[in-house]
């Protein structure tokens, strides 16, 4: 199946707005949008019950019609997740200001910021609708980061705090006409923290520069994320406009290196890093981190050898690489990531093994 689905995502997200006209994508200043409607978000008061409380969106909720405060964003590489389509949103009270932090961290975001994404699939609903799952979401309050999951009903009319997670079918048709169908993994807390957690603390995965640094279509056009972030007033100007920056995974014009250390900093390195919940193991999957090779892994030795698998990346060999083989199955007590895919990202995976069959000479 050939696609990209860095650029089918970006597709769905434009027609996802498209019936309501380009101004469900507005970058205006952050005081509401033009018809008036406020966020409510009081800190003391969230996480509310259901989604519609905020009034983050205008309308119908299921169309998903952002107010004009929130913006879009999308990570240069983004997280697979059981191929589910995805649409982020950031906001920020009037007047505050996030800080760039270094290239690789995360933003420096003030209280109150708000992170929102949510997971849909199209042409899964009766006659070929939308159906959107959940809307997991950040917040910060007093200095930390905290997560509120939001779980949609059938009729896609309202979403609803849930934090126990859940198990649930899903079926669709994909892009090339065939069915699908997975039991989709909405996380409880603790699943969510288990990725989200750093030095004991929650924190975002995606909103880093260096995974932001890229193109963006917002309704005056085309422009840089970090640069719209300071159009809309909730970016402080002045961060440095050359540094370390991701590739897209799926461009085969960039280096098939640097789209596989892409690939792997966004879907590995929020646990194969330091301060997060796989730090025991040999591997720092982090972008800054894999100009290294030992740091991913080449003719690294297992800390648990398996036959066959002789490295983690084993050069030269799929069948002798630890890594390859979990993210290639299925097997619940083996398959990478542990939480988040119950299917296998073929497309990640061949680009993964181009990679491995490129290397040499073989590992002793």
């Amino acid at each position: 199946m050939e696609r990209s689905r860095h650029l089918f995502a970006l597709m769905v997200l434009l027609a996802t707005f498209g019936a309501c006209g380009k101004e469900g994508l507005d970058d205006g200043a952050a005081g509401g949008d033009a018809t008036g409607t406020k966020v409510n978000f009081d800190l003391d008061e969230v996480p509310y019950n259901t989604l519609s409380e905020y009034g983050f969106f205008e309308g119908k909720l299921g169309t998903m019609r952002p107010v004009a405060d929130l913006l879009p964003f999308e990570p240069i590489t983004p997280l697979f997740t059981d191929e589910a389509h995805k649409t982020r949103f950031v906001w920020m009270p009037p007047g505050r200001k996030a800080r760039f932090n270094g290239a690789h961290n995360v933003l420096d975001f003030p209280d109150g910021a708000v992170l929102l994404k949510s997971f849909h699939y199209n042409n899964a609903q009766a006659g070929g609708g939308r159906r959107i799952i959940e809307t997991r979401m950040l917040f910060k309050r007093a200095g930390q980061w905290e997560i509120a999951n939001y779980v949609w009903n059938s009729s896609q009319t309202e979403a609803y705090l849930d934090l126990g997670g859940s198990t649930i079918p899903v079926s669709w048709t994909d892009e090339d006409g065939d069915a699908r169908s997975i039991q989709y993994r909405i996380p409880s807390l603790v699943e969510c923290q288990s990725c989200h957690r750093k030095y004991g603390a929650n924190t975002p995965i995606g909103p880093e520069p260096q995974n932001l640094n890229g193109p963006l279509w917002y309704n005056t056009g085309m422009n840089n994320q970090l640069a719209q972030w300071v159009a809309h007033g909730i970016l402080q100007p002045g961060y440095p406009k050359d540094f370390l920056t991701l590739v897209r995974w799926d461009d085969t014009s960039e280096s098939l290196g640097q789209r596989v250390r892409s690939y792997l900093d966004i879907n590995c390195a929020h646990c194969h890093d330091e301060g997060r919940s796989c730090s025991y193991r040999a591997i720092r999957l982090a972008y800054e981190r894999t100009e290294d090779p030992v740091n991913l892994g080449v003719c690294v030795v297992p800390e648990e050898p398996i036959e066959p698998f002789s490295h983690l990346v084993a050069r030269g060999n799929l069948g002798r690489s630890a890594l390859y083989h979990r993210l290639t199955t299925n097997e619940e007590a083996v398959r990478m990531p542990l939480i988040g895919r119950s299917i296998v990202d073929e497309e990640g995976a061949a680009l993964l093994a181009e990679w491995i069959q490129s290397l040499g000479p073989p590992c002793q």
